[in-house]
Formats: C-alpha cells, structure tokens, sequence
C-alpha cells in the first residue's frame, strides 16, 4: 500500500477557507439562538453577549496572547495557519450578517446544526494543520510539561466557563449550550483519528 500524499498548498488554502466559513456559520447560528459554547470562542461570544461589542474584534484580540505559545510548541507553520484561521473567521463573522439572516429556530435544532457546522470546520482546520487558537495551545504545553492531558485541560476549562454561564444565562440556554458543546464534539472524537485517518 503505498504512503499517502501530503497536501498542497492548494489543499490546505481551500482547507482552511471551508474550515472557517463553517465555523462562522455555526457561530451565526449559536448567536442568533443567544447560546454559548466552549473554548476561547466561548468566551469570546459570552463577552460579546455581555458588552454588546462584536464577536470578531473580541476573539482575534483574545487569541493574540496565544501565539507565542503556539509558536514555542508547536512551530511557525501552525502558527501561522492558525493565525490565518482566526483572522479570516473573526472578518467572516463581521460580514455573514450583511448578506445571512434567519428568521426563525429552535434552540434545540439551533444547538444541534451548530455543533455539526462548527465540528466539520474544526475537522477541516485540523485536518489541514491549523486551528483556532486558544485554550487548546495552553492544555497543550500544560501537558508537556506537568503531564497532565490537554483533553483534561480543556474539559475543566469548559467546566468553569458553563458554570459561570450558568449565573449568567436562563438555564435552558445553557442546557441547550451543552448539546451543541456535545455534537461538535463528538463530530471531532468520530472523525479526527489518526488511526483511521492519516493523510496530512
């Protein structure tokens, strides 16, 4: 069987951009729905909820401490992509509502689409070596040096910000927050394997 190809430039440029279009999608849904979800993104959107500012400026300055760290652990490239990622999903997020608007969702069904819209952009991302910052980088380098694993990290992380929200937010908010939370990620645990996926 013979080793499989790397991606091209191409490849990872049409990643990405699938990638984050998804994502904004998803994020036009969660916030039209007035629901939260995990990670730096998370927290960007229950910033954005609680000032009134916009989502895009709020999660690009809240990743820019992150790339120090990104660069230290995991490399330029990645670094790069990342920066990539979240720079074209912060504008995104300024411009889908020009041009996308919805008239009417349920929470539940509005959970549900954002965590597969947002699960297959972060898939892509993945997929084609980038990300969209954050809390993923530090779980990362706590691992590296403590021992203690990224995926814990990131859990107590979520954990801390869901009960913050709890005293923020009606609670079926945040019970329909933690089904779309839940969807997303298992798209991601399913379908970002290297055992069954190893094209890079």
């Amino acid at each position: 069987m013979s080793e499989p190809s790397q991606h091209t430039l191409f490849d990872d440029a049409q990643g990405i951009a699938f990638g984050t279009f998804m994502c904004a999608l998803g994020l036009q849904v969660l916030t039209f729905c007035g629901l939260i979800t995990g990670q730096t993104a998370g927290l960007a959107v229950i910033i954005s909820y609680l000032s009134g500012w916009s989502f895009g400026p709020i999660f690009f300055v809240i990743n820019l401490p992150f790339y120090w760290l990104a660069w230290r652990r995991l490399g330029p490239v990645f670094t790069a992509k990342s920066l990539i990622s979240v720079t074209i999903l912060s504008i995104l997020t300024e411009l889908l509502p020009i041009g996308f608007a919805i008239d009417r969702l349920n929470l539940w069904l509005g959970a549900v689409i954002f965590g597969a819209l947002t699960g297959s952009g972060l898939l892509a991302l993945f997929r084609h070596g980038g990300s969209l910052g954050g809390v993923g980088v530090v779980a990362l380098l706590i691992q590296d040096t403590s021992g203690f694993r990224a995926g814990h990290v990131q859990l107590l992380f979520d954990l801390v910000l869901f009960s913050v929200a709890a005293f923020l937010f009606p609670w079926d908010v945040v019970l329909w927050s933690l089904l779309g939370a839940v969807v997303l990620n298992l798209v991601i645990a399913i379908n970002h394997r290297r055992d069954r996926y190893i094209a890079t």
